[in-house]
């Protein structure tokens, strides 16, 4: 598909009938808010997933100094995307934890993407503008960057690719600098939010290619080349920053040159197909096994050279076509297996990963569906009819899949139903089990995830957590000495080490673990508490409190740091002070039976009986085989009755 050219006029053809006036562009956005909120509906008030956290401002992100620390230091935030952890950063200002305004803020940038696909389009004189961008909106492949909160990278550099789009595009009408300001501002935006952004200035090659069937260096070219020089500084960093700092190295990223072709035909193919047949999605893929000695795998660069030269061929005809390939293959190049990225430790594909490449594919589909109505001298209405049925199937499906973001546990047992042999699933969804105290239940699938994956530190790790709650350290034990020996670094592991050690009566091997994984992990606010609390079973009290007070600096909400220090106060009779730490963690954690025992026991300590009982009552209800919970209730309503 060219763009349309103005037909020759002719004495004998009858006057055409003038176009439709297209829907102005806040009615197409009003109009894809509400049916994108629809969809997702399920999915709004979701709770935080995953890595969610890593994204999510960190306590000691939250003051203004955070925010500098956000654009200044390295290393401070997951990945060194600023303005994407400043928008974070606002957020945090305006609801704190709650989960139903960064859903809704993704809604927002998805919708808005949708409605500036829609003005590209009438830009270039696409057809079916309007029905591209509701594809878009409502495909279900798009719900892993819509419903996941962390990948508000995705909808909001999108929103920045497409406005430095049409804002170059503004630029080639006149060549004002004013708006080669304006687009390199979006453009810098959009790189400072997602880098994968950073292939824009080729798909602008490849638009001015098909848009005029040719290229000049001086219009075309130049112009692009301090961006292509921003993208590709952008790429090396986010490329250096994953290697380095998030541990995309190692023997899971050992494929020769070879391997990453295979790879790269492979997955492309597999991002058509769930365009096209967009069932069984799933947060987690299988990895494959890339073998260059099976003739199987080499089936699939052999068709994308094969599909290219035969476009290539066509293109003297219609330029649509490459184009369209060209602007998905270019936009997918960075997640294709030429370059190292962390999450194909997991899988070498996820659905979010052609959020943004999906956008030429939706457009050409559009286009081609347009037009090849009008040739069809259909009714008119079967066309919008036809549209209107696909987009509620898309939908629907959107919705379907959208649920599955509710929790934790309905993402990992859905992806569990879908990749049955998925160990990152496996590893995940015990981990939650062991996070919400049902170590029992986390146990199966956490042995499951090192069957499937053995030797991986963190899975070690995860299982000797399970194994400790489970009074069972002795075995813990040579799991934490592995995963440290395969990853020296492991702060997290050192700090189990350290409770490992603690409960084997190994008090001071114990305390220099804990020591350790602080060295290690500065943030790790978990191994400072431990440290506090190891240091007060010795009887150093005041430098026990020294670290709670560290540990309530750097993370005010952490329900551990006021147990602990409650509670080494209270070893010492100093009830009256510790009443305050057992209520602030009650506050925070009001689910953790342990916690109000605790603060009944004090209650009890300074004569507040009433008091006393009500949160025994309560850890009752929250375990009703709490041993010190039923005792206290008992020493303070000997008849057994229970005050509610």
């Amino acid at each position: 598909m060219n763009p349309p050219q103005r037909p020759a006029a002719s004495r004998t053809a009858p006057a055409p009938t003038p176009p439709r006036r297209p829907w102005p562009l806040g009615a197409v956005w009003a109009l894809t808010l509400l049916v994108t909120l629809i969809a997702y509906f399920p999915a709004l008030h979701g709770e935080f997933l995953w890595d969610d956290s890593g994204h999510v401002t960190r306590a000691d992100l939250q003051s203004w100094s955070g925010l500098a620390r956000i654009w200044f230091e390295l290393g401070a935030t997951q990945q060194y995307y600023p303005l994407l952890h400043s928008i974070f950063w606002v957020e945090h200002q305006l609801w704190g934890d709650h989960t139903l305004g960064y859903h809704l803020t993704n809604v927002l940038w998805h919708a808005t993407s949708a409605t500036l696909l829609v003005a590209l389009l009438r830009r270039l004189s696409v057809p079916g503008a309007l029905f591209a961008g509701l594809l878009f909106a409502l495909h279900p492949v798009a719900v892993e960057s819509v419903a996941w909160i962390s990948e508000q990278k995705n909808t909001l550099s999108m929103v920045c690719y497409l406005a430095a789009a049409l804002a170059w595009l503004r630029f080639e009408d006149d060549r004002r600098p004013s708006r080669y300001a304006i687009a390199t501002f979006w453009f810098i935006a959009a790189l400072l939010t997602k880098t994968v952004t950073a292939t824009l200035p080729a798909a602008l090659l490849v638009l001015a290619w098909w848009r005029r069937g040719r290229l000049s260096w001086r219009d075309d070219v130049v112009p692009l080349l301090p961006w292509f020089a921003l993208g590709v500084t952008a790429g090396l960093g986010t490329a250096w920053f994953e290697t380095t700092q998030i541990g995309a190295s190692g023997d899971d990223f050992a494929l020769g040159p070879v391997e990453r072709g295979l790879l790269a035909g492979r997955v492309a193919w597999f991002y058509l197909g769930k365009l096209l047949w967009p069932v069984d999605l799933a947060f987690f893929y299988p990895r494959w096994t890339i073998d260059a000695a099976s003739l199987g795998q080499w089936a699939f660069p052999v068709a994308t050279l094969l599909l290219l030269a035969g476009l290539t061929w066509c293109s003297r005809r219609d330029r649509g076509p490459l184009a369209a390939t060209l602007l998905f293959g270019g936009t997918l190049f960075p997640v294709l297996g030429f370059v190292n990225v962390y999450p194909f430790i997991f899988s070498y594909v996820a659905d979010h990963f052609q959020y943004l490449a999906s956008l030429a594919l939706f457009a050409w589909f559009a286009a081609v569906a347009s037009i090849g109505h009008t040739r069809l001298a259909w009714p008119q209405w079967t066309g919008p009819a036809a549209a209107v049925g696909l987009l509620l199937l898309l939908a629907g499906l959107t919705r379907q899949q959208s649920a599955s973001y509710r929790d934790v546990f309905t993402l990992y047992e859905t992806t569990l139903e879908r990749t049955p042999d998925s160990w990152v699933a496996h590893l995940n969804l015990g981990t939650a089990f062991d996070e919400a105290g049902q170590p029992a239940k986390a146990l199966p699938h956490v042995q499951r995830a090192l069957e499937l994956k053995p030797n991986y530190p963190e899975s070690l790790n995860s299982l000797a957590n399970i194994l400790n709650r489970l009074g069972r350290s002795p075995e813990a034990l040579p799991l934490l000495e592995q995963a440290v020996k395969l990853q020296p670094r492991f702060a997290a592991a050192h700090n189990t080490l350290g409770a490992t050690l603690m409960a084997l009566q190994r008090a001071e091997e114990g305390l220099a673990a804990f020591r350790r994984a602080l060295a290690l992990n500065p943030a790790l606010v978990q191994a400072r508490v431990n440290i506090g609390w190891a240091l007060a079973n010795q009887g150093k009290v005041a430098e026990a409190i020294e670290h709670f007070i560290e540990a309530r600096r750097q993370q005010p909400t952490f329900a551990d740091a006021e147990y602990k220090w409650g509670l080494t106060l209270a070893m010492h009779d100093r009830l009256a002070e510790a009443l305050p730490h057992f209520e602030r963690a009650v506050e925070l954690q009001a689910d953790d039976a342990d916690i109000r025992h605790a603060l009944g026991r004090a209650f009890l300590g300074v004569g507040r009986t009433e008091a006393a009982a009500a949160q025994f009552a309560a850890a009752l209800d929250l375990n009703p085989q709490h041993a010190g919970a039923r005792d206290g209730l008992e020493r303070v309503w000997p008849s057994g009755a229970i005050p509610r």
